[in-house]
């Protein structure tokens, strides 16, 4: 046979693409083909075996119709492309999905088919019901929760819930993923089937699951009602409420369903009872819906006949598949425990590992620490024997200048001692001066008032006696007198025994005072030497002792004696041209320095200075009388300023 000849007996063909929920196929279908060998096609393909709820539905014109099985895939009004596209869809909805959907590829698609017209709210749910089939969704899935794959944020893009639900609640996508998974973590343990089936279970209950609406009439102008053909029988529903039918015809009440045009009547098995006739707008919907009504009825019936050989061994296979999937689940269920468990005991060795790691870690670190902590305090140990050692010579040199400073805390007693005695010998001695001063100055007075009265009855007898000579001698008045001892001569010529006495007494008186003056004066210079030892011996003793509490006193003993000395009348303090009273105290002692100065014409004025300390500023003026031959007034000015300099 030829090449030639093959290629005329080649059939011809056109191309179909079938979609289901999960996939698209393509076929090459002869041209006469009937619908039934394409969808026997699809269904091998899919190993699909419980055929009688699947159907091909096309849309043309706007309207959704399914492909016959019983005509030419060509001879019908399909969509004129290439390649021709089909759905493949769930046609027929079972009463209950756990006893009459038993492949598991059927319960698959089920499953898609109702969840996608949930979502597309083909068929309304609950916003309860829709979390909760959301979670049997992801369970089907994903299988079971795990924290640490399923991180949050897993189902971001995933669709789960109607829009509708969505736009109702005022929650982000995060709080709805976080109800969702909630649900989800308790279906843990639950098969990816069983969650399927669970899912299906949920749906089958709702009042739209597996309806059919149709817009009707009861007359030919009015659309006000819907036709709703299911599982169980034919519905009549408001146009407004698809969820509790007006009126109902069960499969099993129903006796004849024709149509004529437009007009669908069903007839009820009580031929008493009312024909229900209604009016569709197109005569493609009568049929179709004659088609479904039909399809429903068929099933209906084979529900309640006993089951075909076909259908028995399908339950026996689903019977032993389930039985075997039990198996296997229990069998995985317990392996995974095992895996779990194995992994925790892994985990729990791990942790244990890394525990002793760690701890053998710190062990180390521990022991270096010892080691550097035992070299430091060994360290330590050197610095603190040499510290030792130090501080025992330093307690050694303290101890001997401890005792050092208590022999010279003695000495320092007895010096204070002996000082304090020549303090109050000294005090004594300025006393026994004041006193003298005091004794000498009466007498000084005394003496000058005598002295006065001499002096006065003198020159009464002076004149007196040139009175007498005037009269007596008129020629020895023409020549003055040159000279006292000339008119002494005279009074002598004259044998005035009254004026003789007086002379001599006068000069005794002189020489007397100025006897007492010159023992005045040694006294003073040797009260001025003792003065001069006293300060040198303090002055020794300060600098040895700083930091004793004699200061004070001795600053006082000496203002003592400054304040005697400033007491004393002022013949006392006069002294001749270039006498020097030398008050040089010096610290801690507080300095009185003179300033004298003489009026007398006949005083030296030569100014001595003496060094001081710093004290305030005081000025003191004392002003005497001095006796003598002539008349003399003594100023002694005691000055001390911010210079520290006595001035004399």
């Amino acid at each position: 046979m030829s090449i030639r000849g093959l290629k005329k007996k080649q059939p011809k063909t056109f191309k179909v693409k079938v979609i289901t929920m999960d996939a698209e196929m393509e076929f090459s279908c002869e041209m006469k083909w009937k619908g039934k060998d394409l969808f026997d096609l699809v269904c091998r393909a899919l190993g699909l075996r419980e055929t009688w709820f699947f159907g091909l539905q096309y849309t043309i014109k706007g309207m959704y119709t399914w492909l016959k099985m019983d005509k030419k895939v060509l001879d019908q009004e399909i969509p004129k492309e290439d390649p021709v596209s089909f759905r493949f869809l769930a046609k027929f909805y079972p009463e209950k999905v756990e006893e009459e959907l038993l492949q598991e590829i059927t319960q698959h698609l089920f499953f898609l088919q109702v969840k996608k017209q949930i979502l597309d709210e083909e068929i309304y749910c609950s916003p309860e019901a829709t979390v909760l089939l959301a979670s049997y969704a992801v369970q089907a899935k994903y299988g079971d929760y795990d924290p640490n794959f399923h991180e949050p944020g897993f189902l971001a893009q995933e669709e789960l819930l109607p829009k509708r639900v969505l736009r109702q609640y005022q929650m982000t996508a995060d709080m709805w993923e976080e109800k969702i998974s909630a649900w989800y973590a308790e279906h843990r343990g639950i098969a990816r089937d069983e969650a399927k089936m669970n899912y299906l279970k949920i749906a089958q209950d709702l009042e739209m699951y597996g309806v059919n609406y149709f817009p009707i009439a009861q007359n030919k102008s009015d659309t006000d009602l819907l036709l709703g053909v299911d599982a169980k029988g034919i519905h009549v529903y408001n146009i407004n409420n698809r969820f509790s039918p007006n009126k109902s015809f069960e499969w099993s009440g129903i006796r004849n369903i024709s149509y004529s045009e437009k007009e669908l009547t069903i007839k009820p098995l009580d031929k008493k009872a009312e024909v229900f006739k209604f009016f569709s707008s197109q005569l493609k919907v009568n049929k179709l819906v004659l088609q479904l009504c039909i399809g429903n009825h068929d099933l209906f019936m084979r529900r309640r006949n006993v089951d075909s050989i076909e259908i028995q061994q399908m339950k026996a296979q689903a019977r032993e598949e389930k039985a075997r999937q039990k198996m296997e689940t229990q069998r995985l269920a317990r392996e995974k425990q095992l895996r779990e468990e194995a992994e925790r005991a892994k985990e729990e060795l791990e942790r244990r590992l890394f525990q002793m790691e760690d701890e053998a870690r710190q062990a180390n670190e521990a022991l270096l620490r010892s080691q550097e902590t035992a070299e430091l305090l060994a360290e330590k140990a050197q610095i603190a024997e040499e510290e030792a050692k130090l501080l025992a010579q330093n307690a050694a040199e303290a101890e001997q200048e401890r005792q050092r400073l208590e022999i010279t805390a003695l000495k320092t007693k007895e010096e204070k001692r002996l000082m304090e005695q020549k303090m109050r010998e000294t005090e004594l001695i300025a006393v026994k001066l004041v006193k003298e001063s005091d004794r000498r100055a009466k007498e000084a007075e005394h003496l000058k008032q005598d002295l006065h009265e001499a002096r006065e009855a003198e020159r009464k007898a002076k004149q007196k006696l040139l009175d007498v000579t005037k009269l007596n001698y008129p020629h020895v008045a023409r020549y003055p007198p040159h000279s006292p001892a000339d008119t002494r001569d005279v009074s002598f010529d004259k044998g005035s025994v009254k004026m003789d006495l007086k002379d001599v007494d006068l000069k005794r008186l002189s020489f007397e005072i100025e006897r007492e003056r010159l023992d005045y004066l040694e006294k003073s210079k040797k009260f001025e030497d003792r003065l001069k030892e006293l300060k040198s011996e303090i002055h020794a003793l300060k600098l040895e002792e700083k930091q004793t509490g004699l200061y004070s006193h001795w600053n006082e003993v000496l203002g003592s004696l400054d304040r005697s000395i400033g007491n004393a009348p002022s013949w006392m303090k006069t002294f001749g041209a270039g006498d020097l009273l030398d008050m040089n105290l010096r610290k801690p002692f507080p300095a009185y320095p003179l300033n004298a100065t003489s009026s007398c014409p006949c005083t030296n004025k030569n100014q001595h200075t003496v060094p001081v300390e710093k004290s305030t500023f005081q000025t003191n003026t004392l002003v005497a009388s001095n006796l003598g031959t002539g008349t003399r007034k003594q100023i002694i000015k005691v000055q001390q300023h911010d210079s520290d300099v006595i001035y004399i």
